[in-house]
């Protein structure tokens, strides 16, 4: 089986802030010049969450205080053809500005309102978005994960 016919798993992680979920415009990869949230490989023997807090860290230099797993895409990229199963997450972090930790996959960090996404979006981003009628709901969803798992805490 060569590379190409492997299918990979990613980790994709939706982190919200004051209602707003932070994107960053890829660059250099497939899905270049795309939407997408902070993520990547999942490694040998590492937990989704490890993954999430590792990958966080290392493209946004930001701290997850939460993670809590919300569904999964499967993602086939035919230009590149390329076949990933993401894993997405629900992260918080509630201090810290998103920096550019790595400037060969990343242009740039931005917060945005999720009735008001960027385009184009990341595939599993937007095979994700499928699963629910429209962006709010999500996020009302997303936000109701929050606050179960904030009151878990208290």
């Amino acid at each position: 089986m060569g590379n190409k016919e492997q299918v990979r798993v990613g980790v994709g992680v939706i982190i919200v802030r004051e209602g707003k979920i932070l994107l960053g415009k890829r660059i250099g990869a497939h899905g270049a010049e795309t939407w997408a949230t902070p993520g990547g490989h999942l490694e040998f023997t590492e937990t989704p969450e490890r993954c999430a807090v590792r990958e966080v860290y290392e493209e946004t230099g930001l701290t997850l205080d939460t993670v809590k797993k919300i569904g999964f895409t499967n993602d086939i990229f035919e230009l590149e053809n390329k076949h990933y199963v993401t894993l997405f997450m629900l992260g918080e972090s509630e201090q810290g500005q998103a920096h550019i930790m790595e400037p060969t996959k990343c242009l740039k960090w931005q917060w945005f309102d999720m009735d008001a996404l960027p385009k184009p979006l990341f595939l599993p981003l937007v095979n994700l978005l499928k699963e629910y009628d429209d962006a709010k709901q999500f996020l009302s969803e997303l936000q109701t994960m929050v606050a179960e798992e904030n009151d878990k805490i208290r």
